[in-house]
């Protein structure tokens, strides 16, 4: 496997998610819980909650995603800004996602004591949704068998995670799902606005059958 700044961040997921999972001191003290973060001014959760998992599965779906759509974002980056500033740009792009993506479910979660968060799905979502901006029309496969272009199944899963959001009633922070991949997708167009143009292009004239 090439060492890229894609597996690098991989890397040290997995070996601090790891660590988590031996460390319930250390799960403790990273956990996103916004009323902690509030009353004890720990803000270092919202980026240390995105190096820990729930468990192999969660860590493995993240970064299995991550793996794939990362090194399409990471490639556009060194691309348009050259392979210092892009791969600077690349490592903020992937912290922000996971910060900004929570800041939503702090705002809404700072009251109560017993809300709790973890993993890297915030800046997952916005990997994946950054590269649907780049390259609409590739597929992607849901569990290698539904299988639909990237814009498509990115409004369905955009529309999915606002519904969710709304019920709260699986536990899964949904919120950071969604505000993650429109991070994703407004870093892309803020930093290469002919991204829009390149976008509608190349989806004006698909046709489903």
């Amino acid at each position: 496997m090439e060492l890229t700044l894609t597996t690098a961040i991989i890397g040290i997921t997995v070996i601090t998610s790891i660590l988590g999972f031996n460390r319930p001191d250390l799960l403790d003290r990273w956990m996103f819980i916004p009323y902690r973060i509030k009353h004890r001014n720990q803000w270092d959760r919202f980026v240390l909650s995105g190096f820990i998992h729930k468990d192999y599965i969660h860590l493995l779906f993240n970064m299995f995603t991550f793996y794939f759509f990362g090194g399409v974002v990471e490639m556009f980056l060194r691309y348009q800004f050259g392979q210092g500033l892009g791969g600077y740009l690349f490592v903020a792009f992937y912290l922000l996602g996971i910060i900004i993506s929570d800041i939503p479910t702090y705002l809404k979660y700072q009251k109560s004591s017993y809300y709790r968060a973890l993993g890297a799905s915030g800046g997952t979502s916005a990997t994946v949704f950054a590269s649907i901006v780049i390259m609409p029309l590739s597929d992607i496969c849901l569990f290698g068998i539904i299988c639909l272009p990237g814009f498509i199944l990115g409004v369905l899963f955009l529309i999915y995670s606002y519904v969710k959001g709304k019920q709260d009633s699986d536990g899964i922070n949904h919120d950071a799902h969604l505000y993650g991949a429109i991070f994703g997708i407004a870093f892309i167009l803020i930093l290469s606005p002919s991204s829009a143009g390149m976008f509608l292009e190349q989806i004006k004239g698909f046709r489903l059958f």
